[in-house]
């Protein structure tokens, strides 16, 4: 398909929902996954954390830097290898996790990822509310939150083609202007800024771990993102644009941040950059508002695949059209604004600190997610029986698959570190959440263990005739 034709798609309404994508349906660049997770990273929530690394951790420039680097490379390895199998399998990543934990086992890691793209898009309604406030005082905050909220609404709605779209567009004025950011504050950055901070190794892995965190929290929808491209351009390329859109495009929001805090020593990151930057600061706010909004759109549309995702989990041979997920989108949009206005003023602060400390529930997912789609089944799908009413080959439940997840998460208890709990082990490394490793290797061994028989049995399956 040309790329006239496949622009031309941008303004329509997404006709899929979960249902599989055919090859005459495939289209698209593979280039746009690139833009879409670079544009998505540069957000003021990113910025807020990577000012983490100076506020929190008291790190100096050039070590925060390596910090940041590191954690973000090492973090999107992950979020890239599960993006990669959006071409291959043509459907979204949690209605994939049936071939994994099976039809009612998968039912489990949709909840909570469900819970998870809610949490955010509450918490981004607010901030959108607050920060359009903010430009244009004379909008209350409540009226600023409904239009936040229907506009990330409306863009979520229609879907994949517009989301890419919005942030194709949006990778050159967010890129752009952070660069701007960075040539107004550079100026600032004398001796004395340097001398700020020390390097602590302690500080340099916390910051190391909240980097890697962050995306591999991405990595439950990466595949919604690439399942209309064409199967045959393979693993290597959306996994190497997703990988560099995300590494560097977080790398970036997070290293400005970071660089405003140690110019301007405040306790309010957002009102550092304001004021480093000068008059551009006030542009820097319009820009982040309009990113709020389409980050906030991938929460809505990815909220609204997980529910028709459990929701058919029970209906049987039912297949959700594009109604479906119009309908859903809106049941969303009124529940989670009528959250947001009911919502205290330190509801983003509780809030997020509870999606995040759900978040090493994603972790036992993504390596069992990884390990089946590249070693066990050798990244080919049975889709007819993801979406077969018994479950078909994979069936309702995978025992072994949800033993691995529960154990996974189990081991991770006693060395977390949050606002809500502190395991018996979390001091191993003071303040330092090292849980999510502990739970990446003996996931991993403990699936492998469980599953090595599996291996040799997909090599004696054709998934053409489904015979062995």
């Amino acid at each position: 398909m040309s790329q006239h034709t496949t622009s031309g798609k941008a303004f329509e309404i997404e006709s899929n929902s979960i249902d599989y994508v055919s090859p005459s349906q495939r289209h698209g660049n593979v280039k746009d996954l690139f833009t879409l997770w670079f544009c998505t990273n540069i957000a003021p929530l990113a910025v807020i954390t990577g000012a983490m690394a100076v506020q929190t951790f008291n790190l100096n420039i050039m070590s925060a830097l390596t910090a940041i680097i590191f954690g973000h490379f090492f973090g999107a390895l992950i979020l890239a290898l599960t993006s990669a199998q959006g071409p291959q399998v043509g459907i979204p990543q949690m209605i994939q996790s049936r071939a994994q934990f099976g039809r009612y086992g998968a039912l489990l890691v949709v909840i909570f990822t469900t819970m998870i793209y809610l949490g955010f898009f509450v918490s981004n309604i607010i901030l959108s509310g607050k920060t359009l406030h903010a430009v244009i005082p004379a909008i209350p905050v409540s009226t600023a939150t409904i239009i936040g909220a229907i506009v990330a609404t409306l863009i979520g709605i229609v879907g994949y083609h517009f989301i890419h779209k919005f942030n194709k567009v949006g990778t050159w004025f967010m890129g752009g202007a952070l660069l701007i950011g960075f040539m107004l504050m550079l100026p600032h950055v004398n001796a004395e800024v340097l001398a700020k901070g020390a390097f602590n190794l302690k500080g340099w892995f916390a910051m190391f771990c909240v980097c890697a965190i962050w995306q591999i929290s991405f990595s439950p929808y990466t595949s919604d993102y690439s399942r209309y491209l064409p199967k045959e351009i393979g693993i290597f390329k959306p996994f190497i644009y997703t990988y560099l859109g995300a590494a560097l495009g977080t790398i970036f929001a997070f290293c400005f941040g970071m660089l405003a805090v140690s110019i301007l020593t405040t306790g309010d990151a957002m009102q550092s950059v304001k004021t480093v930057t000068g008059g551009f600061g006030y542009v820097l706010m319009i820009l982040f508002l309009c990113n709020i909004i389409g980050h906030n759109a991938m929460n809505l549309y990815g909220a609204s695949l997980s529910f028709i995702t459990a929701i058919q989990t029970f209906a049987g041979t039912w297949m959700p059209s594009r109604n479906s997920r119009i309908i859903l989108s809106i049941a969303v949009l009124i529940a989670a604004t009528a959250t947001a206005l009911w919502a205290s003023s330190n509801f983003i602060g509780y809030f997020l600190n509870f999606i995040f400390a759900m978040l090493f529930i994603c972790v036992p997912w993504a390596v069992i997610n990884l390990m089946d789609f590249y070693f066990v089944n050798k990244q080919q799908y049975d889709i007819d029986s993801i979406f077969a009413e018994d479950g078909g080959q994979y069936g309702k439940y995978n025992t072994k698959t949800l033993l691995t997840y529960f154990i996974g998460i189990v081991v991770q208890i006693p060395f977390l570190t949050n606002s809500f709990f502190t395991g018996a082990l979390a001091n191993i490394i003071p303040d330092v959440d090292i849980s999510w490793i502990v739970g990446l290797l003996v996931t991993g061994i403990v699936y492998w263990l469980l599953n090595a028989s599996r291996v040799k049995a997909v090599d004696r399956y054709d998934i053409s005739t489904k015979k062995y």
